[in-house]
């Protein structure tokens, strides 16, 4: 069995490339910079070097792979609407273009939660909660065109599939963790009101997990969310997560009103004076991790029998 996977370089990629390289399949992977190609061939993976817009690279790669895993993606909470096109939206287009042409008969697309942020808390979601009319930011508007394309594209020749995991973490996380632990280093940290409330999380190896499962089993069309299980307070796991790397978070707090009108005020001063870098914080970045989102993965676990392959606790001990 051969699968070619898009963003191969990324936390999601290189452990998508480990799991399946442990089973025995032969992997391909997109590597758009020279100095990433040590990361897809320490991973286990053949490296195609290309941009995920060159038609003829991902053809390369796709050729003769009975799964295409998307996982490519321009994953920020600020920036120029082109730039998030270009990759999410552009990116999407080409990678089921490439797919079509080679034939593959099963393509699987990473999406993300952020597609349901709008504003408001968003409370055990499953596949069928509603889109906002107006996404909250250019990431969620463009991975939400892009999952729209993909579920379209789905075909008697091309089965095409979505998986939406929710808060990824685990050991070798040099995103979102990095963000928090440098920020409570410096002593910028501080809880959105008091953080006491619920979310859903998905540690990198059990969506690798889901990924596969729904490579395997999933339905032509569908949507699949991927978590760890039951919800857990954003405050204890963040604090636990914080001190795996010998840091504390403190106990400042700061009312999520607040916030947000600080949020949305530095989004109209970035906007109206064009200013460089991005704001401290984004109304993306709060909705993401400032109130409750919590997701259902009953349908992954009924129709794919997903079961997570590592626990919250295996996981933090994992990164000490």
């Amino acid at each position: 069995m051969r699968v070619f996977v898009t963003g191969g370089s990324g936390f999601v990629g290189r452990n998508l490339i480990a799991a399946l390289v442990q089973q025995g399949i032969e992997v391909r992977a997109l590597v758009k910079w020279e100095s990433e190609i040590h990361i897809i061939e320490s991973s286990g993976a053949t490296p195609i070097s290309g941009d995920i817009n060159d038609l003829q690279a991902l053809k390369l790669g796709m050729s003769g792979c009975s799964v295409v895993f998307h996982a490519a993606a321009k994953v920020d909470d600020w920036g120029v609407l082109e730039d998030f096109q270009k990759v999410n939206i552009n990116g999407t287009e080409q990678v089921i273009a490439a797919a079509r042409a080679t034939g593959v008969p099963r393509l699987v697309y990473v999406s993300t939660d952020a597609v349901l942020i709008g504003g408001k808390p968003i409370i055990n979601a499953s596949e069928t909660h509603p889109l906002p009319a107006k996404p909250l930011g250019y990431y969620a508007l463009t991975k939400a065109i892009a999952e729209t394309l993909v579920v379209k594209a789905n075909s008697s020749e091309l089965t095409t599939m979505v998986v939406r995991p929710r808060f990824v973490w685990g050991k070798g996380d040099t995103t979102l963790m990095a963000r928090f632990v440098k920020a409570m280093r410096k002593g910028d940290f501080a809880w959105i009101s008091g953080g006491r409330y619920p979310i859903s999380t998905c540690h990198v190896r059990n969506l690798c997990e889901g990924l596969i499962c729904v490579a395997e089993r999933g339905k032509g069309g569908e949507i699949y969310f991927i978590t760890d299980g039951v919800p857990v307070e954003f405050r204890s796991f963040i604090t636990e997560l914080a001190r795996t790397q010998g840091v504390e978070p403190g106990t400042g707090s700061i009312p999520h009103w607040l916030v947000w009108s600080l949020a949305w005020s530095l989004e109209t001063a970035w906007n109206l004076l064009n200013l460089k870098g991005s704001p401290s914080i984004t109304r993306t970045a709060l909705s993401m991790i400032g109130s409750e989102v919590t997701v259902d993965d009953t349908k992954a676990r009924r129709e794919l029998g997903y079961t997570p392959v590592i626990s919250r606790q295996e996981g933090l001990l994992e990164m000490i």
